[in-house]
C-alpha cells in the first residue's frame, strides 16, 4: 500500500504569476490533481494513501494525515493559501514523523533482528516548491538544515530521520514571468541545483528543474514510473577489481586492453533501489531471510546502537558458483537499474555470481560472512540480488546433506557440524532458520528455548516505545482532526439564560405588551444560536477590542458596523447570523456536481400508483427522462407500451400497395379502434349505421372532386379500400388492402354520425369514443 505524500511549499514567494496568468500555488495544486487523476488509470492505485503538508506549524502544517478521507485531501489543497516563511527543514521532519509515526507500532523495523526487505511501507515524498532561499524566524539558510529534536519516540535508534523504504522527489518551478523565445531543451528534465536536492539524492530520489508546463507534466509522467515497491541499499565494492569476463574479452578483440582507471569508478558505489514484488494471489511480499545487522548482537549489552537508514552491503567481484537447493527457500530481489547492474550484464557471464556482505555483522570477522550474491539473469536483461541463509557457502551443503544422503535422519557428526554452524550464525537468524526447516520437513534441529541475542532491558524499552509511540499517534490524529482555530474575536456572552421573567427590567413593559395595552416588543434573541458566536475586528493585525464605547469606532467604519450589528442582532429572516439571504441558499462550486448526497438525503420516495406506467430513470439533470424500451411511436406520435414486431401475417401482400405488392410498405397504426387487417365497425345495427360491411364480391373505393376533397362512399373514410374476404381480415384468406395509413375518424364524420342516429343506438359509440379520447392506446 504505497503512501503518496505531498509537501506544498506556501511561503509568500509561490504568489508570483507566470507567463500563464497563474500563480505558482496554483500550479502546485493542479500539478497534485493532475497527477492523481493520471495515478487513478493503474488499477494497482486502489490501495494508495495520500497526504497532505504544507509549510506551517504543527498541526497546521498536517492538512491531510493517516485518518483523512480523499475528499478532506481535496478540500484542503484547494484551500491552501500562500502567506510564511520558507520553513522547508522543519516541514520535511514533520513529513518523515507522519510516516514514522506506527512503524514501532507495527514493529515493521524490526531493530536488532536483522532488516527484512519484505517488510516495508513504500511511501514516496512530492516536494513542490519554487526553489528561493530558505527563510525562518532565525534568519536566511543556505543549505538544508533538518531539525535534531522530535516528538516522536525511538527516534534515535535510526541515524537519520527516513527510512529505506521512503524516498523524497522535489519539483523545483523554474517557470518565468515572461515567455523566452529560447527553444526548450530536448531530453529528459535537468536537476535542480537548489538546497532540497542533496536531500532528494540521500534518500534515492532526485530534483527536477521545471521550466514550462511541458516539462512538468513530463516529470509527472517520471514519477509515476518511481512508484515502487522497494528499498534502498547502498552497494559498495570490496576487494581488488575483476578480471575481464566473456563480454569484455569479445568487445576487446584484438586491441590492446586500455590500463584500468586508478580511480574509483561509478559502479563501485551504487545507491539504488531493490524491487520487492507482492505476491500476485496476497497482494503482500514474502520473504524469508532478512539482511545481517552491523553489529553482532550481544545479550549483555544494556542498549542498541544506532543504525544507519540504508545497510551497507560491499559485494566482492570474485566469481563464485550460485548455489541453490531444492527445498531450502530463498529470496530474490531485481536490483534497480545503475552503472553496477550495466556492468555486470556487459560481462555476460550469467553463471558466476558475486557475494554480497555485511561489514561486522560476525563475531570474528571485519568483513562478515556472505548472505547471498549478485547475479545476471540467464537472459541478461536484469540483475538479482540472491539473500540466503547467513553463511550459505557452509550451511546449504549441510542441508542438502540432510536431505539426500542422511534422509532426515541426522547422524551425531552431522549435528556437530550443524552446531558449529549456528556458533558462527547471528542469533536473530534462529527464527527463519526455524521457519525453513519446517518447509524442508526437516525434524526440530533447534531448541525452542534459544534466545534471538536482545538483552531483556533492550526488549522491555522496544516494547515501551511501542506503547508510547501509540499514545503520540493518537494525540497526532486528534490534533489534526482539530487543527481549525478560530481567529480572535469579541465574545458574545449569554447574560440572560437563568434571569426570570420577574427579575427584568422591562418586565412593566412586557407585562402590557402581553395584554395588549402597549405595541409588542421586539422577540428575544435566541441564545443558542449563538453559542461560541464571536464578533471579527475589521483589522485582524490589532487586538480585538469589545467596543464598549461607540465613540471607539473610528468614523470611516461606523457604517459597516452598524450594517453588520443590525443583520446580526435585528435580522429574523436568517436563520444564521451573520449571513444574507442568498447566502443561505447558494451552494459551493466544489459541492454542485455532488449528486450522489443529494440522493442520499432525500426522503424514502412513495410506491408507484400506477405500476403499469413507464418507471422515470433517475439522471442526473433530466429527472423527466423516459425508459422508452419495449415502446412504439404510431403515426400521431403517440407511444403505446407492448412488443414491437411480434410477427407477421400470413398474407405478406397485406403490408404492400395494392395486390401486386409493388409499391412500399406502409407503417402500421396499433390503435385498438384500427388494427392493421381489420376494418373499423362500431357496434350499431347493419341497417342504420353507415359504415355498413361490404356485401360478397363488392369493392370499396374513393373518388377526388376537382378541388381535391375526398369523398365518402358507403360512409367509409377513403383510407380504407376493402375486397373480398373475411370480416376479420383474419388467417381464413381474407385480404386487407391499406392504400392509405388508418386514422381515427374525422371529427366531421364522427359528427355527421352522431347526428343521423337517435341516442339509443349511438350509447354504446359514444361511450367507446370518449374511452379513446381520454386513454389512447388502451385495449378494451
Amino acid at each position: 500500500m504505497p503512501v503518496l505524500l505531498f509537501l506544498i511549499d506556501t511561503s509568500a514567494s509561490m504568489n508570483q504569476r507566470t507567463h500563464l496568468g497563474t500563480t505558482y500555488l496554483d500550479i502546485a495544486k493542479g500539478a497534485v490533481e493532475t497527477f492523481m487523476k493520471l495515478r487513478g488509470r493503474d488499477p494497482a492505485s486502489r490501495g494508495d494513501r495520500y497526504m497532505l503538508i504544507n509549510f506551517e506549524d504543527v498541526p497546521l502544517g498536517i492538512k491531510a494525515g493517516w485518518k483523512e478521507s480523499h475528499a478532506t485531501f481535496m478540500t484542503e489543497l484547494r484551500n491552501l493559501q500562500a502567506a510564511g516563511l520558507t520553513t522547508i527543514g522543519q516541514s520535511l521532519r514533520t513529513a518523515f514523523d507522519l510516516l514514522n509515526l506506527n512503524r514501532l507500532v507495527s514493529g515493521i523495523d524490526n531493530y536488532g533482528q536483522g532488516r527484512n526487505p519484505f517488510f516495508l511501507e513504500p511511501s514516496i515524498i512530492v516536494a513542490i516548491t519554487d526553489g528561493n532561499k530558505l527563510t525562518s524566524s532565525g534568519g536566511v539558510q543556505d543549505e538544508l538544515h533538518l531539525p535534531l529534536t522530535t516528538p516522536l519516540p525511538g527516534s534515535e535508534l535510526t541515524k537519520e530521520p527516513f527510512r529505506w523504504d521512503q524516498r523524497l522527489f522535489s519539483l523545483v518551478l523554474r517557470i518565468p514571468g515572461h515567455a523566452t523565445v529560447e527553444p526548450e531543451p530536448l531530453g529528459g528534465v535537468p536537476p535542480d541545483d537548489s538546497a532540497i536536492t542533496p536531500m532528494c539524492e540521500v534518500t534515492g530520489g532526485r530534483s527536477y528543474s521545471v521550466f514550462s508546463q511541458r516539462m512538468l507534466n513530463q516529470c509527472l509522467e517520471s514519477l509515476l514510473q518511481k512508484i515502487q515497491s522497494g528499498v534502498v541499499i547502498n552497494f559498495e565494492k570490496t576487494g581488488p577489481d575483476p578480471p575481464p569476463g566473456e563480454g569484455e574479452r569479445l568487445t576487446r578483440g584484438s586491441r590492446p586492453s586500455p590500463l584500468p582507471s586508478p580511480g574509483p569508478q561509478s559502479w563501485h558505489c551504487c545507491h539504488k533501489l531493490i524491487y520487492v514484488r507482492p505476491n500476485p494471489k496476497t497482494g503482500v511480499p514474502i520473504g524469508h531471510w532478512p539482511i545481517p545487522e552491523g553489529f553482532w548482537p550481544d545479550t549483555n549489552s544494556p542498549t542498541l546502537p544506532p543504525r544507519s537508514a540504508h545497510p551497507h552491503v560491499r559485494f566482492s567481484c570474485l566469481d563464485s558458483e550460485p548455489m541453490v537447493i531444492d527445498k531450502v527457500p530463498f529470496d530474490k530481489y531485481e536490483l534497480e537499474a545503475s552503472p553496477l547492474t550495466q556492468y555486470i550484464l556487459e560481462r555476460k557471464s550469467p553463471h558466476s555470481c558475486w557475494q554480497v556482505f555485511v561489514s561486522n555483522s560476525a563475531k570474528y570477522s571485519d568483513l562478515g560472512q556472505p548472505f547471498g550474491y549478485l547475479k545476471a539473469s540467464t537472459a541478461l536483461n536484469c540483475v538479482n540480488l540472491f539473500v540466503m541463509p547467513y553463511n550459505y557457502p557452509v550451511v546449504l551443503p549441510l542441508l542438502d546433506d540432510l536431505i539426500r544422503v542422511h534422509k532426515f535422519k541426522p547422524t551425531i557428526k552431522w549435528r556437530q557440524s550443524f552446531e558449529n554452524y549456528l556458533k558462527t550464525m547471528p542469533l536473530y537468524y534462529i527464527g527463519s532458520l526455524r521457519k525453513a526447516l519446517r518447509i524442508m520437513g526437516a525434524p526440530n534441529l533447534l531448541a525452542d528455548n534459544m534466545e534471538y541475542g536482545l538483552s531483556y532491558s533492550v526488549v522491555s524499552y522496544l516494547k515501551k516505545l511501542s506503547q508510547q509511540t501509540k499514545i503520540e499517534y493518537e494525540r497526532l490524529i486528534a490534533s489534526v482532526a482539530k487543527k481549525v482555530v478560530a481567529e480572535g474575536g469579541i465574545k458574545v456572552r449569554d447574560r440572560g439564560g437563568d434571569i426570570s421573567l420577574a427579575q427584568r427590567r422591562d418586565f412593566t413593559q412586557l407585562l402590557a405588551s402581553i395584554t395588549g395595552e402597549t405595541a409588542a416588543l421586539p422577540l428575544e434573541l435566541n441564545s443558542k444560536e449563538f453559542s461560541g458566536f464571536q464578533l471579527a475586528p475589521l483589522n485582524k493585525s490589532l487586538k480585538p477590542q469589545g467596543f464598549r464605547n461607540a465613540y471607539d469606532i473610528p468614523r470611516m467604519h461606523l457604517l459597516d458596523q452598524l450594517s453588520r450589528m443590525r443583520r446580526n442582532l435585528l435580522s429574523t429572516t436568517c436563520l444564521l447570523r451573520g449571513q444574507d439571504t442568498d447566502q443561505l441558499h447558494s451552494v459551493p462550486i466544489a459541492q454542485m456536481g455532488n449528486y450522489q448526497d443529494f440522493l442520499k438525503a432525500l426522503p424514502q420516495p412513495l410506491r408507484d400508483a400506477d405500476p403499469e406506467q413507464p418507471k422515470r430513470l433517475h439522471t442526473f439533470g433530466n429527472p423527466f427522462k423516459l425508459d422508452k424500451k419495449g415502446m412504439m411511436i404510431d403515426e400521431a406520435d403517440e407511444f403505446v407500451t407492448g412488443p414491437q414486431n411480434k410477427g407477421k401475417r400470413p398474407g405478406s401482400d397485406s403490408n404492400m400497395h395494392g395486390v401486386g405488392g409493388g409499391g412500399p410498405k406502409r407503417r402500421r397504426c396499433m390503435s385498438p379502434l384500427l388494427r392493421p387487417g381489420r376494418a373499423y365497425s362500431p357496434p350499431v345495427s347493419p341497417a342504420a349505421s353507415p359504415f355498413r360491411p361490404p356485401l360478397a364480391g363488392e369493392t370499396l373505393t374513393h373518388t377526388s372532386s376537382a378541388d381535391g376533397d375526398t369523398e365518402e362512399e358507403n360512409g367509409l373514410p377513403r383510407e380504407v379500400e376493402l375486397s373480398e374476404g373475411n370480416e376479420d381480415g383474419g388467417e381464413t384468406g381474407g385480404v386487407v388492402e391499406e392504400q392509405c395509413p388508418a386514422r381515427y375518424p374525422s371529427p366531421a364524420e364522427l359528427k355527421k354520425v352522431m347526428n343521423s342516429e337517435s341516442l339509443e343506438v349511438n350509447t354504446e359509440l359514444r361511450a367507446l369514443i370518449t374511452k379513446e379520447i381520454r386513454k389512447p392506446g388502451r385495449r378494451t
